[in-house]
């Protein structure tokens, strides 16, 4: 029973890197002149480069630089989660569109296509969340690889607890499978076209309960 597991997961693996190297791939092609337009309107609008580089922690706690379009001032602080910015103190004007619609993360689809990240999967932290870090490595999620979006993004993301935060990443690595996959990449892609937040602190209070 515990080989056939194991021989399941190792196909799972194999295809979902096979779908994040295409999905990826054709992403970042179709995407390009959307993604141009964005860092020039983000060089136009703040100073500062358009790209934001932050050391994340990755599968099996190796560490890379995860990118994204900056969304904030210079100045801001740059080594603490963005729960604690949420004042939007430290938020551009055009960061807070790219924040309310998640095209911030658009950059990560690099991050995608060079192993270091999956389209979905456990959000990568920052080194120092270390009680995430420590309930991952307890669960096993930290052996993913950390996702554009995940079960945490559409279950409450900054609004939720770090245990909460936890719990979800130990059930996501429980349950591997690509129908649950779909499922999160469609709920994210629901709460981004729609305009209604997948991500609100009522969703995150719903799951508390």
């Amino acid at each position: 029973m515990l080989r056939k597991k194991r021989r399941r997961e190792a196909r799972y693996r194999v295809l979902k890197r096979t779908l994040d190297l295409v999905f990826s791939s054709l992403l970042l092609l179709f995407l390009a002149l959307p993604m141009l337009l964005l860092a020039i309107a983000i060089r136009l609008t703040s100073r500062g480069p358009a790209i934001f580089r932050q050391l994340r922690v990755g599968r099996g706690g190796k560490l890379f630089v995860c990118l994204k379009f900056r969304t904030m001032v210079t100045d801001a602080p740059s080594n603490c989660p963005s729960a604690e910015l949420r004042d939007g103190r430290y938020v551009t004007p055009i960061g807070r569109f790219l924040r309310r619609t998640s095209l911030d993360e658009l950059p990560q689809l690099w991050n995608v296509l060079r192993g270091e990240m999956s389209l979905v999967g456990p959000r990568p932290l920052i080194p120092c969340e270390e009680l995430v870090h420590t309930l991952r490595r307890r669960s096993g999620a930290d052996r993913l690889r950390p996702g554009i979006t995940g079960l945490s993004q559409v279950r409450g993301r900054d609004f939720l607890p770090d245990l909460d935060k936890a719990r979800l990443d130990a059930r996501y690595a429980r349950t591997l499978h690509l129908g649950g996959d779909v499922r999160i990449v469609a709920e994210t892609l629901f709460g981004v076209f729609s305009g209604k937040d997948v991500f609100s602190a009522q969703r995150a209070s719903n799951f508390q309960k």
